[in-house]
């Protein structure tokens, strides 16, 4: 295991930060992760001041499954749904340009925020999903429950976009919903994690992996590459 990627599982299990890179042939994007169980507002002020890209919650299929969280391209490609909506129709994904499949599912709101959007309520939100998800996993409550549970403190939509891991992980897809979830299994976390990519200052373009990796530096902030994440899980990057 290289330190670097070391430093990161450290940091990880600590309830810090980390930044992951996934690959040039991919979206070539760095992205900003904290552990959800350690939202706070602070951590959601930095990801939405310091990055520039969509605030996301990745989560395990373990997961997805736990509470039944459609893919929300599986919904919006329902044939019903899309002869009673045609619009669904028309603006179905077809052309994806770094995958074949959307990791999106639903997105939430706590019921306890009010508009979702502060930094207050976005953290209330992410830390309270990811209690739930390591209550229900640990307990190994059935699905129909873990859904009630979900829906007493839950609402869709809302201002936190959930996107879910692949079955089988970074052995199918090797996006930033897979490396992340990886990153805090490997490190021991809850499957859960709050993050957004960084992006250019003027937001036109990802920031640069020198630069991403220049700003982890000043801040004293781990930088992993997907590569490293894959290796030491015994797995080839995807080419």
């Amino acid at each position: 295991m290289t330190t670097g990627l070391q430093a990161a599982l450290d940091a990880f299990g600590r309830g810090e930060p980390v930044c992951v890179f996934d690959a040039e042939n991919r979206e070539g994007e760095t992205d900003l992760l904290f552990p959800a169980l350690n939202a706070d507002p602070a951590s959601m002020r930095r990801l939405r001041q310091e990055c520039g890209g969509l605030l996301f919650l990745a989560i395990g299929h373990d997961v997805g499954e736990a509470f039944g969280l459609p893919y929300l391209q599986d919904l919006h490609a329902d044939a019903a749904l899309m002869q009673e909506h045609p619009v669904l129709h028309a603006l179905r994904t077809n052309d994806l340009q770094y995958d074949a499949r959307s990791a999106f599912t639903l997105s939430i709101n706590h019921r306890d925020t009010f508009t979702g959007i502060t930094d207050r309520d976005r953290s209330l939100t992410t830390r309270r999903f990811a209690e739930l998800t390591h209550q229900v996993l640990s307990e190994g409550t059935g699905q129909s429950e873990a859904i009630a549970m979900l829906g007493k403190e839950f609402r869709t939509p809302g201002h936190i976009p959930v996107c879910r891991e692949a079955e089988h992980g970074l052995k199918r897809r090797q996006g930033h919903t897979e490396l992340a979830v990886g990153l805090a299994r490997a490190a021991g976390a809850v499957p859960v994690v709050i993050g957004a990519e960084m992006l250019e200052p003027d937001g036109d373009a990802a920031l640069k992996v020198a630069d991403a990796e220049a700003w982890a530096e000043r801040h004293k902030i781990p930088f992993v590459h997907g590569a490293e994440l894959l290796i030491h899980l015994g797995l080839e990057p995807k080419a």
